[in-house]
């Protein structure tokens, strides 16, 4: 059964008379009166506010790009409508209008339904829950959200599906190839193969071969940035340790804006189970914890931008305490901030074999989400490393596939993977372990993708040439600090230093600037570190912001 026929009574409460004058003092503006079949929002629509029905009724309805629609909800007085697109003015993916007797609503604005949340404790659990609860209904099959056209497997295709799914927007696809729906679109648009995939939004727009950015912009996910607005934090990387800081600077009244060239929840979104979290002792998935954290966020007025990213630390000018820290960001604009937080983590590390450019997201992958699984499902496939996020990803792909290939350089998994991961993979039948063997070639290109790969055993000497479509790798990662370049102090493997003796330990050699999770020279490299780094480093962001209005 599906979450709506589950939980229905979650997703949309209606509110009694007590809870309704509640919620007035919150509301954004007098109730307004909606004539009978008047659109009240559509679908990727920005700063729509969500409506406490008073009188009559709203029809909310989901839709995708072709305009194929279907009813979600009739609410009636004291029911209200949103979901979490709501609490940061993002695009809905949702429609209302108002049914045929009309209705008569009070609005709530991002602002006034954040207070309402905080402010009333009770009615804001019950509200919350149910936004959250809607948004994950929305997620769920149905017609919803945007059509990719394009073949399965093509990188640009993969792409756009990981952004879509790890950012938590509905999508579909239809195959360009063959004599399908798909193709049809393709012949009457008169689309080249060198502009596949196309992606038509649910209002009706139709991009070319977009961008992440592109796509995010016809989605209603990326608001714009006010170039003037000086924030008290601004953190580079909404990762755990990124997202710990936004939650904890915003909840306690600081103005935070988060930046992110992905999307929320950094190398740990895309962990398929995370089972040593304390508090969750039958696992969670990376982009689950993520999506809690992103909405604890929102609730506090946290601003997300997603993806936008961090070309550069602006530090060519003399640096005073006082002075705007200025981010140079990839759209031309800049923001700027009282104190910046780098929380940018790792990127993952290369296998220095000469065409694996060629073929990233054609067949090699860093990650192994459902998009991911989906494509390799049945056949053989190789992964390559031996950690814990090595393991993770062995233990959820496995049941999906053929055979596992699991591929690391040492003498097996004992001094680099936990314990339960060890004993769950020999426990799984179609994985074989390959210990002091690397990848040393692959071949194929980028419009046929990976066909096979050359293993070499450094004991034996021994070279495998095996067939292959789909490799993983997880060999670790490298700071991501390329941006800061000449603004602050690394270590000789590039991770950001802190002064762990000073007052002020999280804080680089700028002052303001300070350091937390994968990227920092010296962390613990764990969820639950980076999470207690973004929580700790907001009482240093404190104590600086004081002693810069005092000037001791």
């Amino acid at each position: 059964m599906s979450l709506m026929e589950t939980r229905r009574a979650q997703m949309f409460p209606v509110l009694d008379a007590a809870q309704v004058e509640t919620a007035r003092r919150f509301a954004s503006g007098e109730a307004r009166v909606f004539t009978a079949g008047e659109q009240i929002y559509e679908v990727g629509e920005r700063g729509v506010p969500a409506w406490l029905l008073l009188d009559g009724t709203i029809e909310v309805t989901r839709h995708d790009g072709l305009d194929h629609s279907e009813g979600v909800f009739v609410a009636g007085p004291g029911h209200f409508t949103g979901e979490v697109s709501q609490l940061g003015g993002r695009g809905t993916i949702a429609a209302a209008r108002a049914g045929p007797q009309g209705a008569t609503a009070l609005p709530f604005d991002a602002p006034h339904l954040r207070a309402l949340l905080i402010g009333a404790a009770e009615l804001g659990e019950i509200v919350m829950r149910a936004l959250i609860l809607r948004r994950m209904g929305l997620l769920e099959a149905g017609v919803s959200g945007s059509i990719l056209v394009g073949a399965a497997g093509h990188p640009d295709v993969v792409r756009l599906e990981g952004f879509l799914s790890r950012n938590a927007y509905p999508h579909s696809r239809l195959d360009a190839l063959g004599d399908g729906e798909g193709h049809a679109i393709v012949e009457r648009l008169g689309v080249a193969a060198d502009e596949l995939p196309l992606m038509i939004c649910p209002n009706g727009t139709v991009l070319r071969r977009p961008t992440n950015a592109e796509a995010a912009n016809c989605l209603g996910i990326l608001l714009p940035l006010d170039p003037n607005k000086l924030y008290d934090v601004v953190i580079v990387g909404a990762g755990p340790a990124g997202l710990a800081t936004a939650v904890y600077a915003a909840s306690e009244g600081l103005s935070v804006l988060a930046l992110d060239q992905r999307a929320t929840g950094g190398q740990a979104g895309a962990s398929a189970r995370i089972e040593n979290y304390l508090g969750f002792p039958t696992g969670i998935s990376g982009q689950a914890l993520a999506g809690r954290a992103w909405n604890q966020a929102q609730k506090f007025g946290a601003e997300i931008a997603v993806p936008i990213e961090v070309v550069r630390l602006n530090c060519d000018a003399p640096w005073r305490t006082g002075d705007p820290l200025r981010l140079d960001l990839s759209d031309g604009t800049t923001v700027q901030a009282k104190t910046v937080v780098i929380a940018s983590g790792a990127r993952y590390r290369r296998p220095g074999i000469a065409n694996i450019d060629d073929l990233e997201g054609a067949g090699v992958s860093y990650w192994a989400s459902a998009v991911e699984a989906k494509l390799c499902e049945g056949e053989d496939v190789a992964l390559v490393g031996g950690g814990n996020s090595a393991g993770q990803a062995v233990a959820f792909l496995a049941p999906k596939v053929g055979r596992l290939h699991l591929i690391v350089r040492g003498p097996g998994l004992e001094a680099t993977m936990s314990r339960y991961l060890i004993e769950r993979i020999a426990a799984l039948p179609n994985v074989e372990l390959h210990t002091h063997t690397e990848i040393i070639a692959l071949e194929g290109d980028r419009s046929g993708g990976l066909t096979a790969a050359t293993c070499h055993n450094h004991e034996t000497g021994v070279e495998v040439h095996r067939p292959l479509r789909h490799l993983f790798l997880f060999i670790g990662a490298d700071p991501n600090a390329g941006w800061l370049q000449g603004c602050v102090e690394t270590d000789a493997k590039g991770f950001v230093t802190t002064d762990a003796d000073a007052r002020l330990p999280l804080q680089t050699a700028m002052p303001g600037v300070f350091a937390i999770g994968d990227v920092r020279a010296g962390s613990t490299k764990r969820v639950a570190a980076a999470v207690g780094e973004g929580a700790a480093v907001v009482a240093q962001i404190h104590a600086f912001l004081a002693q810069a209005v005092t000037g001791a």
